[in-house]
């Protein structure tokens, strides 16, 4: 535990060197002279350039197996999320690595139109596929793949003839389609119809946002579960129970009153869900969601879960803060933050010194080298400097 503090504390300490005290300068507490925003900007997207072909450099020579796939014993999903790091980074389909990526990932198709391995993460892993294969698609050349894909994940979605409207797993997805929905996999779910040009205002898309609406802790119409005002914070929670339950039994996902504790990567996969869904700013459910945002606005923990699933919130993170146009955010004691330069100098931090990544808390599979990277190098691909 020591030599790894030492070595975090010297990589700070080569950040704060490298960025000019950008962390410190990004909390504007203070006047800023005429193009010292510039200036560190610059440098901040310098970082974050070096830190991402360090990261693209252990994928292909490191991460990647002969047969072009990534920890391939578990399915093709992690495959998917590393080519899409690849493909947001820069990388086209014609670059070695991720040519030979999609190869193999196109070896998943299955009969019905799903991508997926052993059908147990059927939902996930076609929908983080889908996402791969529409960033890949500049020719159409994934165009068949996409559509039935597409008809593929409508199907196993809980909707009209396999739940009322008034159930509270309506419109939710789980990982395999059948069984518990949650707030993750219905996420993935929005965001490959997006990728695949379904519009927001599709009945799919609508049935997944009365789902995204009820695992938001916020006492409003569109929580008409029990938990939506016994928390009433605005973050979010990962499913909804649906069967009697004992607050002791869990303190971290249980309030003593009953209630289902919000943190933050769900948070930020619910309002990244909620705008991709066609709510705006205007809206009060995105307007609790940010309200979360600035009271939990944290860039070295998962808030409410430590370091447990810390590399999946940092996408989330990025990903829920660049699709709402935020270039700020306020803390709770009211500094603004540029989290873009907060989160490439924490990443930056993290690396290790052979370019990937990787989660000492090996909770949903973080300590994976291959999934960790590719989660931080989708995050740096939100923080490319607003356009």
């Amino acid at each position: 535990m020591y030599q790894r503090w030492k070595f975090r504390h010297a990589r700070r300490l080569f950040v704060t060197a490298a960025l000019v005290a950008v962390t410190a300068g990004s909390a504007i507490a203070q006047p800023v002279a005429e193009g010292t925003k510039s200036e560190t900007v610059s440098k901040s997207e310098a970082l974050r350039r070096q830190i991402v072909d360090k990261g693209l450099a252990y994928l292909a020579k490191q991460g990647q197996s002969d047969a072009g796939t990534f920890s391939d014993k578990v399915g093709p999903g992690v495959t998917a999320l590393a080519l899409t790091s690849a493909l947001r980074n820069g990388r086209t389909a014609n670059d070695p690595m991720v040519a030979a990526g999609l190869k193999a990932l196109e070896g998943f198709v299955k009969p019905d139109g799903g991508i997926y391995g052993n059908g147990r993460l059927r939902n996930y892993e076609t929908c983080v596929a889908m996402v791969c294969f529409s960033e890949a698609n500049s020719g159409g050349q994934y165009n068949e793949i996409l559509k039935r894909a597409k008809d593929f994940v409508m199907g196993i979605q809980y909707g009209q003839g396999k739940r009322d409207p008034s159930d509270p797993w309506y419109g939710g997805v789980g990982y395999g389609g059948d069984g518990r929905p949650d707030l993750s996999n219905t996420g993935y779910f929005i965001e490959a119809l997006r990728a695949a040009e379904v519009e927001p205002n599709d009945p799919a898309i609508q049935r997944a946002l009365v789902f995204i609406s009820r695992c938001q802790n916020l006492n409003s119409k569109h929580n008409d579960t029990q938990f939506a005002g016994k928390v009433d914070d605005g973050g979010f929670y990962y499913e909804i129970p649906t069967t009697k339950i004992d607050p002791s039994t869990s303190d971290e996902r249980f309030t003593p009153n009953g209630g289902l504790r919000s943190y933050g990567s769900m948070s930020y996969n619910g309002l990244k869900s909620m705008i991709y869904a066609g709510l705006t700013t205007n809206d009060p459910r995105v307007q609790a969601a940010v309200q979360w945002i600035t009271d939990h606005y944290d860039v070295e923990n998962n808030p409410g879960m430590g370091s447990a699933g810390l590399y999946y919130y940092y996408h989330t993170f990025a990903a829920a803060l660049q699709t709402s146009g935020m270039k700020t955010v306020k803390d709770a004691d009211g500094k603004s933050h540029d989290w873009r330069s907060d989160l490439i100098a924490e990443l930056a931090d993290r690396q290790q010194p052979d370019g990937s990544w990787s989660n000492d808390n090996r909770r949903w599979f973080e300590s994976d080298k291959n999934l960790a990277t590719s989660f931080a190098l989708m995050a740096l691909s939100y923080c490319a400097p607003a356009k």
